[in-house]
């Protein structure tokens, strides 16, 4: 039996009661909590649903615990049900019925764990959109991982995801990165507001090797910048790809303005009432939703301010027909949140549900026991490739998703490169090796997995029940993790089931020692071990990391 199975016939056995006792069974909610008790003793789990309704119903909440606890131990599947405190209810399941969950995970495969909790939302989820002036540095690289890993959520709840990069081909920037490879094919000193990175004259040698003629081209910093610029996205995209994220939709910052967006999306805010002109220039009354200032969108002298393209690109986001559109920005995009928010409101949306804005810290490296240090101008870059390189794909992922967004990381190399028990993905992976290993030792025995011997009402051991539950929780988790946007909650999910499986492991055996005779404990056991793989397997899969079967 499931969280949820058992919340459906707590308010099953609720309706029951609230109809039989005259109280008017809309009174209940919708559904109803069930959580683990700390202390085992006290059930498998436990719900204040009494608490919750019994002064709406005027009755006494423990009176009203007493009438569920009655009608609950009817249920198939509850052993008995304690009232405790004010009026908590604490429910203990028969082995049976608790066990049952093994072969239910082992039979969804990974389907387990999956809802339809964002049934066919349409959602756009823009991260990483680094500007194509250099290779992915470790603030894009976390990016890379933990809005990769939120597709992945957002999908296992049902939702229709769109993992977009915005594409800056247009400003200032790519203006210094065409200078910056200019000045290098001509053996000149980058200019002192250029780029200095080691990568600069590599990417310049790669467009004299394409166009030959790009120095003696009538604008060669044009010819540069085209040429340079897209060599320098598919090494982007490139290194992306080896890291596990593909995107669906690269979008072109430039084509806002060759398209005319940007003034569509000024006559659509001016539409909605929010336009005003002062000094010249074109205002859009941010102030209005919450912004600290009114913002120009056309300047003065004609020219677009830089809200006039975010204005044009989540009006184009909603005009594609998504539902939610969240951004995944750097701390150093704090002060954009009420700014979006306030542009989405000025457009007609609701800023709380329309568009979400992520902001997350900084990454600090260290290297034996030393920061490391990086500075994209200066040419000291931590690329993605170099983190790969000293910790693999695996622990990159892991170790940037694990943490939430909202706190700065201090990754230490050395830890994550361990393939010990100190390293929390290889404490993870090694279950899932391990439970394969079972499987291939158990199969050597002739102890394979049967319908026929699986008896789930022998998984009695405290471990099997702690077990048993802790796998029951993954579906939660994942909802839960998805609604928040919050990936780090699968992966301390899976240290939590990792350091449950392992208690298991030591005191509940699959393959009997010596000539012991092997029972359908042992076969049932075999299917908690199994299950105990799939989900592993299904949580590693939502970080987009490996679930190996050996290591």
């Amino acid at each position: 039996m499931t969280p949820d199975a058992l919340s459906a016939a707590i308010l099953t056995a609720a309706r029951a009661v609230f109809t039989e006792r005259g109280l008017d069974p809309a009174l209940l909610p919708d559904a109803v909590t069930v959580e683990r008790p700390r202390n085992p003793e006290h059930g498998d789990y436990a719900t204040n649903v009494a608490l919750q309704v019994a002064k709406r119903a005027g009755v006494k909440p423990r009176d009203l615990a007493g009438w569920l606890a009655e009608a609950l131990t009817q249920e198939k599947g509850v052993k008995n049900t304690d009232v405790a405190g004010p009026g908590f209810l604490n429910i203990t399941l028969d082995a049976a019925a608790q066990g049952e969950l093994a072969r239910t995970i082992v039979q969804a495969q990974d389907a387990y764990g999956r809802t339809d909790t964002l049934h066919k939302k349409r959602i756009n989820l823009e991260f990483v959109s680094a500007n194509p002036t250099g290779p992915v540095h470790i603030g894009g690289v976390r990016w890379a991982a933990v809005g990769d890993s939120l597709a992945r959520l957002l999908e296992a709840t049902g939702a229709d995801v769109t993992r977009e990069y915005y594409f800056n081909d247009h400003g200032a920037q790519i203006d210094r990165f065409a200078r910056s490879i200019l000045a290098a094919a001509r053996n000149e000193p980058i200019p002192d507001d250029g780029y200095g990175g080691a990568y600069i004259p590599e990417i310049a040698a790669r467009v004299l090797q394409k166009d030959p003629g790009a120095l003696t081209a009538p604008d060669p910093q044009e010819a540069f910048r085209r040429i340079g610029v897209d060599l320098m996205f598919e090494e982007v995209k490139r290194s992306l790809h080896d890291f596990g994220v593909d995107f669906d939709v690269y979008f072109h910052e430039n084509s806002l303005f060759e398209s005319g967006a940007v003034e569509r999306a000024v006559a659509t805010l001016r539409e909605h009432g929010h336009i005003f002109e002062k000094d010249g220039a074109v205002w859009l009354r941010t102030t209005d939703y919450g912004d600290d200032k009114d913002r120009p969108i056309i300047k003065s002298n004609g020219d677009a301010a830089y809200i006039a393209g975010d204005a044009a690109y989540y009006l184009d986001k909603r005009r594609r027909g998504f539902e939610i559109c969240i951004y995944m920005l750097g701390a150093d995009h704090a002060g954009y949140v009420q700014r979006l928010r306030a542009l989405a409101a000025c457009a007609g949306d609701d800023p709380d549900y329309n568009i979400q804005v992520l902001i997350g810290q900084l990454v600090n490296l260290v290297k034996d026991g030393q920061p490391v240090r990086m500075s994209k101008r200066a040419g000291d870059v931590v690329t993605m490739e170099e983190l790969v390189d000293a910790i693999g794909v695996d622990a990159s992922r892991y170790a940037l998703a694990r943490s939430s967004v909202n706190q700065t990381i201090d990754l230490d190399l050395d830890l994550w490169a361990r393939r010990t028990n100190d390293s929390p993905v290889f404490y993870v992976q090694y279950v899932a090796a391990r439970t394969a290993a079972v499987v291939r030792n158990a199969k050597d025995v002739g102890i394979v997995l049967d319908e026929s011997t699986f008896k789930p009402e022998l998984l009695t051991h405290e471990r099997e029940s702690a077990l048993l539950g802790a796998l029951a929780e993954f579906p939660r988790v994942v909802a839960g993790a998805a609604e928040l946007r919050e990936p780090h909650r699968v992966a301390h999910y899976l240290e939590s089931l990792a350091a449950t499986y392992h208690r298991w492991y030591d005191e509940c055996r699959v393959i009997p020692k010596g000539d012991e005779e092997i029972t359908d404990l042992n076969r049932t056991r075999l299917w908690l071990n199994v299950a105990t793989r799939t989900v592993v397997a299904n949580g590693l899969g939502l970080l987009g990391v490996s679930a190996p079967e050996r290591m």
